[in-house]
């Protein structure tokens, strides 16, 4: 039986991650001439191309394809027991990484960071903003936050939010001149800021709901943004009218720089979810992170 040395492997998984031998030997913390050497006798230890090579990139062959798909499970088995290791640990350490919005990381992530660094000195949190429905198993994340409805049904998902409901808001001045809407369909007269979805790159749809009846409605304006954040800002100087969830508006409609329009038409939902593999043991620092996150509501 053939006992290929596991880091020869992770070295393979890393150049086809990355399909560049420069890119996976930085990641590896190797120089990019070991790490040739390395793949070119694993290929001549198996007898068997794993890589094809050109001057512009790197990608498996179908051999190579098919090795990594059947050890890339148990790849990732071992490293997370191996990072579960530092359940041994006095103090909970390490890095976390995370992906969401802006919102939530405003609203969530930050109040939830306040308690827990000054008092996990070792606990390190890297937090990468991105409004598109990211990987987080792809791009090597160990969590997200989105709401509840995005997250997939294969994910672990704790509840970090109370449920939130959409508004539509407009200025003061918008309004001046213009009637208030009564039904979404009246918004076929009215400037809307449109929101552009960064997963796949159209515009959303404003999704309304009222006993029952669901609607969704293609607006349209002069402006259009790809976060919620700058809408809201676009909508609050009177440059049209906006569709974002509720907590993000209810400032500015408190403070009367916003008044909100078909409130019947916007029900609540599912909040923000904090989501995570399945198949991965929360470290003891993910432990302390999602205990601080999670909504006791």
């Amino acid at each position: 039986m053939l006992r290929e040395n596991l880091n020869d492997l992770l070295a393979l998984r890393a150049v086809a991650q990355e399909r560049s031998f420069t890119k996976a030997a930085a990641k590896l913390g190797f120089s990019q001439s070991t790490l040739s050497h390395t793949i070119r006798e694993l290929e001549s230890r198996l007898g068997v191309r794993l890589l094809t090579r050109t001057t512009r990139s790197v990608a498996p062959t179908e051999a190579g394809e098919r090795l990594l798909q059947s050890i890339g499970p148990d790849l990732d088995h071992i490293e997370g027991e191996l990072a579960a290791l530092s359940d041994f640990r006095d103090r909970p350490a390490g890095t976390i990484r995370i992906t969401c919005s802006e919102h939530p990381a405003d609203a969530i992530l930050r109040p939830a960071l306040q308690k827990i660094l000054p008092a996990y000195p070792d606990i390190r949190v890297e937090v990468i903003l991105d409004n598109g429905l990211t990987n987080i198993v792809a791009e090597r994340y160990d969590a997200g936050i989105r709401l509840g409805e995005q997250v997939d049904k294969d994910m672990i998902a704790v509840r970090v939010s109370p449920e939130v409901s959409m508004a539509l808001v407009g200025s003061p001045g918008y309004f001046e001149n213009r009637d208030m809407p009564l039904t979404p369909r009246d918004l076929t007269e009215h400037n809307c800021i449109n929101l552009r979805l960064p997963t796949f790159g159209g515009l959303y749809a404003w999704e309304f709901e009222k006993d029952g009846q669901a609607l969704n409605v293609r607006v349209d304006g002069q402006l259009t943004f790809n976060t919620g954040s700058q809408s809201l800002k676009a909508a609050i100087a009177g440059l049209g009218l906006a569709f974002v969830t509720a907590d993000m508006a209810l400032h500015a409609i408190s403070e009367g720089r916003l008044i909100r329009a078909l409130e019947d038409w916007c029900p609540p939902f599912p909040g923000y979810h904090l989501y995570y593999p399945s198949r991965r043991l929360p470290s003891p620092a993910f432990a302390v992170l999602l205990e601080a996150l999670r909504y006791r509501g």
